[in-house]
């Protein structure tokens, strides 16, 4: 039986590195030291402490002459700076270097609100500066609440744009907002029983939804502040406001909102409809489908729908859509660490491709590696390194444009069967994938071309980080510990160790030649042997798998 009891054994190594893999995008051996011998649920809890952010807003380097500086906090309207492609990138540049700076669940869980809300940042959003406001918002509510933030998002200018409600009137109704919000976002459709009858709503529920959000409208200047997040927001243009009742269909129980026609009170009718909408169980279970899709597997039976989902979903519906009480019972649960039943290796562990953000987040964080500092050296991190060889460069390799899918119903890993995660993985996305490594190693861009002003240096964490770095079987299984979600065997170990100790060679001259760095220093030939190992570790199936 599926259980979500909480796991009663400490954490070991194993589980310590699910745990953190499958939490946070900061994955690095102090931090698995540090969960080892915990329990299960104070590791968790740990989790959810987050700092403030270490950057607290972007920066441009560019123009070089008169840089824009801070441009988010300039009191000048967003569209009135130029090279906006630019700048949204460089917020993707600061949200990553933020989340990289803690150990939290924070941005592991803002990324999935981004996944459950979805906007795409250079195909709708408008200017950089409404999408810095988004990813505020999604930062704000991400161990908050949903219910909340379904009705913040309502008013977020970058969401307005995107799904055009800024150009929702009541005698020109645009319906792309509602129909995505109860379709995509929210409640999702059902079984499809009639027409435009989907089980959970209707098309009717969505001309409905229309006539709520209608006269919700973007703030150009950003003068409007919600005073519960302090972020910019729209506005309600009372005069394109739909002040007619609007009267649901029997998915909804023909609940009928009363229309109104001051500012205080529309918002009163958005409460109401959001209020509608997560009254309903099938809500509730959407959203723990998809914290199930993206923490544990993507893929499930009908008794992990009945001991897993459902009970999730009521713990979601007694917090009153607080996220985190469910969010720490799964992380926390016996079932998450595929310790509820006979076979403990029964593929949740190891079970989900990595994204290319969760591959070059660990890659970064495990091996150390040295990128350039965004408060000293600006140019170097936001162009030379982020914008022009991971945004524009790595992600785009590896098939995934970052915060930015090809449409509103997100990346294909979190939706899209019977591929799911295995969407991250194919002949088009492996170049991207396995010369990533291989960049940093050299400290140069070997997809295309180019300084990325980063070098991994490879020697220098083995001596750093594995014990016994003189005895290549030990050596690569120590590796393998850290990299991989299951120890390896024999086979593996042998074919790794080749990279150190050529065929038909013994082992005593590799650690011939480490004893002889060890003593003076000179690391050319290690280097070379280690820099090749740990391209193909990195490179192997293992670490695809998280």
């Amino acid at each position: 039986m599926a259980s979500l009891n909480p796991l009663s054994s400490n954490l070991d190594l194993r589980r310590a590195k699910h745990l953190l893999r499958r939490a946070t995008f900061n994955f690095t051996k102090n931090q698995l030291n540090n969960f080892v011998g915990m329990s299960a649920t104070a590791a968790v809890n740990s989790l959810t402490i987050a700092s403030a952010n270490t950057l607290a807003e972007p920066y441009d380097p560019l123009p070089n002459s008169d840089p824009d500086g801070f441009w988010t906090s300039s009191s000048e309207l967003p569209n009135s700076f130029s090279g906006q492609t630019r700048k949204r990138a460089h917020v993707t540049a600061w949200w990553w270097y933020n989340a990289m700076q803690q150990v939290s669940l924070k941005h592991k869980l803002s990324f999935f609100l981004h996944t459950s809300f979805t906007v795409g940042k250079d195909s709708g959003v408008g200017s950089a500066t409404y999408f810095f406001d988004h990813i505020n918002l999604l930062d704000f509510y991400a161990m908050g609440n949903l219910k909340t933030l379904a009705k913040k998002i309502t008013l977020d200018n970058g969401m307005l744009d995107y799904l055009d409600n800024t150009q929702n009137n009541k005698n020109n109704p645009n319906e792309n907002y509602a129909r995505e919000y109860l379709e995509l976002f929210t409640i999702l459709k059902g079984e499809q029983i009639g027409n435009g009858n989907y089980t959970n709503y209707t098309e009717i529920d969505i001309q409905q939804a229309a006539k709520v959000f209608s006269g919700f409208k973007k703030r150009t200047d950003r003068s409007n502040i919600d005073p519960d997040t302090n972020l910019p927001m729209g506005y309600i243009n009372i005069n394109q406001h739909d002040t007619n009742n609007k009267t649901f269909s029997t998915a909804f129980g023909d609940l009928v909102i009363t229309g109104k026609n001051t500012a205080s009170e529309i918002f009163e009718e958005l409460d109401d409809f959001v209020d509608m909408v997560f009254a309903q169980p099938e809500t509730a279970k959407a959203y723990c489908r998809k914290l199930y899709r993206y923490f544990v597997k993507s893929e499930w039976n009908e008794e992990v729908e009945t001991d897993i989902i459902t009970p999730l979903s009521q713990i979601l519906i007694d917090n009153n859509y607080e996220i985190l009480p469910v969010v720490t019972t799964l992380l926390s649960s016996e079932h998450f660490f595929d310790a509820d039943d006979s076979n403990a290796t029964d593929n949740i562990i190891g079970s989900i491709i990595k994204s290319p953000l969760q591959l070059f987040s660990e890659v970064c964080s495990m091996f150390e590696l040295n990128y350039p500092n965004p408060t000293t050296d600006a140019y170097r991190y936001y162009i030379n390194f982020f914008l022009r060889f991971i945004h524009n460069i790595y992600f785009k390799a590896a098939g995934m444009e970052l915060y930015n899918p090809d449409s509103v119903a997100g990346y294909p890993a979190y939706y899209q069967e019977p591929g799911f995660d295995r969407n991250w993985f194919s002949s088009n996305t492996l170049i991207g994938r396995y010369k990533l490594i291989e960049s940093f190693i050299e400290g140069k861009n070997t997809i295309t071309s180019g300084n990325i002003y980063t070098q991994l240096d490879t020697v220098n964490f083995i001596k750093n980080n594995i014990d016994n770095a003189s005895d290549p079987n030990l050596l690569v299984t120590e590796i393998a510990d850290l990299l991989y979600p299951e120890s390896i065997d024999s086979d593996r170990i042998n074919y790794f160790k080749s990279f150190l100790v050529d065929e038909g060679f013994p082992d005593y001259y590799w650690t011939g030649s480490w004893d002889q760095f060890i003593n003076n220093g000179d690391d050319t030939t290690v280097k070379t042997r280690l820099n090749a190992l740990i391209i193909a570790m990195v490179n192997a199936a293992e670490f695809q798998l998280m």
